[in-house]
């Protein structure tokens, strides 16, 4: 049983990245929207568990909300091809389009739904959640761009992101509103350049699979597991380090996207704009550092029975990617000359 079950998420995660492969490689919009229709039914049994109620709750809000969005998008489908000509039309087509995109992603204002969902799913659904399902609505959103109405849903994802992650206790939550704050960032670079998205995706994507597997590992949900675990103390240094290259700080890897998209902003004179993103990741990293000063020197005398044992492998691992992490800016430095 163990085993079939296995082959049947292997299936499914075929189907799912298939489908992304049918959307961006579409020359018709009705290609795109039955590749979105087969990536939803692909996720969905991924995410469901009959024995978790959480996670069946959580199938269902993202079959509901992914099916609006699918909705609003064959509309505005619909409404582009009976009125082809009309300007006017053609306006409210990105609107309508673009909506269905930010919908899709889990962007602001229709973000609600995302960090509810990730609260009741796995590490490995949150990964994909937060990274691959954005791959489609990306890159349709950058076929037909309405970039004055884009401008001001960047600076509110930012604005969002950063301020609704302050008070979290959640671990999935936590990240959740890192991916509508990066979401942001990574409309502005798609804007600028595919290839300035595709770098910025891949090493957010590189990051957050970082966090989620050293999560699932740990078994760790909570940021208050963080504080009673009496782990090794390098061992957890170097992960918490990820937090601060998540966040944009200079010496990390991290850093290196934000710095070409600020430096594109401050060279168009998009002095605003830059002020907004620069002062949102501001306050993402203070609720990270937050978490590694409380982290590193809380101290649980109590708890000093309850040991974790790290294998060698995820011991190697670890360092291995926090160096990654740590010489981002050497390696950036270079790349960028």
């Amino acid at each position: 049983m163990k085993f079939n079950m296995n082959s049947n998420n292997m299936l499914f995660m075929f189907i799912l990245i298939f489908s992304t492969l049918i959307s961006i490689s579409s020359n018709s919009w009705m290609g795109c929207w039955i590749g979105l229709e087969i990536n939803l039914l692909s996720f969905i049994p991924l995410i469901s568990n009959s024995n978790n109620l959480l996670s069946s709750e959580a199938s269902l809000k993202y079959f509901l909300i992914q099916t609006i969005a699918s909705i609003n998008f064959l509309f505005s489908i619909l409404l582009k091809l009976i009125l082809l000509k009309n300007f006017e039309i053609n306006n409210l087509f990105s609107i309508l389009m673009n909506s269905s995109m930010m919908m899709k992603m889990g962007s602001v204002p229709f973000h609600f739904w995302f960090p509810n969902i990730i609260e009741g799913l796995s590490w490995l659904n949150c990964f994909i959640l937060m990274s691959w399902q954005k791959i489609t609505p990306m890159i349709l959103l950058s076929y037909y761009l309405n970039k004055n109405f884009l401008m001001l849903i960047m600076m509110i994802n930012t604005i969002v992101g950063a301020i609704g992650g302050i008070n979290q206790t959640s671990l999935r939550k936590l990240m959740s509103f890192s991916s509508i704050n990066n979401l942001g960032w990574m409309m502005l670079s798609i804007m600028i350049s595919e290839y300035l998205w595709m770098m910025y995706f891949f090493i957010y994507s590189f990051l957050i699979s970082i966090m989620c597997f050293s999560f699932y590992i740990l078994n760790i949900y909570f940021i208050n597991q963080l504080f009673i675990f009496n782990m090794n103390f390098f061992i957890k240094f170097l992960m918490l380090i990820n937090f601060l290259s998540m966040g944009g700080l200079p010496p990390f890897l991290g850093f290196f996207p934000k710095w070409i998209v600020i430096n594109f902003m401050i060279m168009n004179k998009f002095y605003i704009i830059s002020f907004v993103f620069i002062l949102m990741s501001l306050i993402t990293l203070f609720f990270y550092i937050r978490i590694i000063y409380s982290c590193i020197l809380f101290n649980f005398l109590k708890m000093k029975w309850f040991k974790i044992f790290i294998k060698n492998k995820f011991f190697s691992f670890i360092i291995f990617i926090s160096c990654i992490s740590i010489m981002g800016l050497l390696l950036s430095t270079f790349f960028y000359m």
